[in-house]
């Protein structure tokens, strides 16, 4: 199983930026970005599959970007004009077999330990 390390995470006031990071131990096929808010499910934000096609959810389109540098087996996630409701726990997600993504963590068979993302107001 690939182990996946997040790191970017902090505190912003609404309007601002963050760039969250995840290393992969090893390579893997489609990459994802969860998050979970406290008493609420866990919400697909983005994937990228391995040739590079990104997905989004509607909530970060047109604010976040995934990116992925396959070299150092590390995924990104730019959030620009963040919200207070995008704060939450991020979570980096790993589906080492399929070459299209998909949105339900139940695809997902490694997972980070999250970072945490607090946007105020």
């Amino acid at each position: 199983q690939v182990q996946l390390v997040e790191s970017g995470g902090g505190s912003v006031q609404a309007g601002g930026s963050l760039r969250l990071s995840c290393t992969a131990s090893a390579y893997t096929r489609c990459m994802a970005w969860f998050r979970q808010a406290p008493g609420m499910q866990r919400e697909w934000v983005s994937a990228i599959s391995p040739g590079g096609t990104a997905t989004y959810a509607d909530s970060g389109k047109g604010r976040f970007t995934i990116s992925k540098d396959n070299a150092k087996n590390t995924l990104y996630l730019q959030m620009n004009s963040l919200k207070p409701e995008d704060t939450a726990m991020y979570y980096c997600a790993a589906d080492a077999y399929r070459l299209a993504c998909r949105s339900g963590p139940e695809f997902y068979s490694s997972w980070g330990q999250g970072t945490q993302v607090t946007v105020s107001s």
